[in-house]
């Protein structure tokens, strides 16, 4: 029966539908089956599958969009059950993401918070339009390892790097992480202003935190 219903889970992720993935999350709670197997042997290979059906052109942005939301829309769900449990899903840190001041472009940041999350991360979205100081105190408040800027037009882009020199005005450069992205942002750009990284999409994004996090546990270690 479980193995079933893992398998309609990864291809409720797979197709986007997210009634089906909230549906059967429920279910899973009826049943008292276990919510963290429900995540990583139904819902997560979906996302997983979908994910390098995109990386290889096989998929495209609207499903992976429908995808995550479909993977989020299980989590809720599923997680409030593990914390009722006492189990939970390992931590794997805390970004802070935001599309810097006067840029209002959403999507593409909204989607690397939607990947983060179910990656493991614990992500405060503060939306578009964000002020410096807001990412700052934002990071603060929460003790993020990371911070997520992203910015759409060539305008607004050169934002990124006085969130940078915010940290490093408060002596918190060397704590925080910075990750850049937005259409307009390279690797270069990132390098220029002493990021420690961009992605062009959400998948990468993921990576790039991932390796970030390893890179700081490697350090402290």
């Amino acid at each position: 029966m479980n193995e079933d219903i893992y398998h309609r889970m990864t291809r409720s992720i797979m197709e986007g539908e997210e009634e089906e993935a909230v549906r059967l999350a429920r279910e899973v709670v009826e049943a008292a089956l276990k919510p963290l197997d429900a995540i990583n042997l139904g819902f997560m290979p979906g996302l997983e599958r979908i994910g390098e059906q995109y990386s290889c052109g096989e998929a495209f942005l609207p499903q992976l969009v429908m995808a995550g939301e479909a993977m989020k829309g299980a989590l809720q769900v599923l997680e409030p059950e593990m914390i009722k449990d006492g189990v939970g899903r390992e931590l794997a840190g805390i970004v802070v993401l935001g599309t810097i001041a006067g840029d209002i472009h959403d999507i593409g940041k909204t989607l690397v918070g939607t990947m983060l999350t179910v990656a493991g991360f614990k992500v405060i979205d503060l939306g578009v339009d964000v002020p410096v100081v807001s990412l700052v105190e934002a990071a603060q408040k929460e003790k993020a390892d990371i911070i997520g800027v992203s910015a759409l037009l060539t305008t607004t882009m050169t934002n990124q790097r006085d969130v940078i020199e915010a940290l490093e005005d408060l002596d918190l450069r060397a704590k925080i992480k910075i990750m850049v992205g937005g259409a307009p942002v390279t690797q270069a750009w990132a390098e220029e202003i002493g990021a420690d990284g961009c992605s062009e999409d959400a998948l990468g994004a993921v990576e790039l935190a991932r390796s970030l996090m390893a890179a700081g546990k490697r350090s402290k270690g």
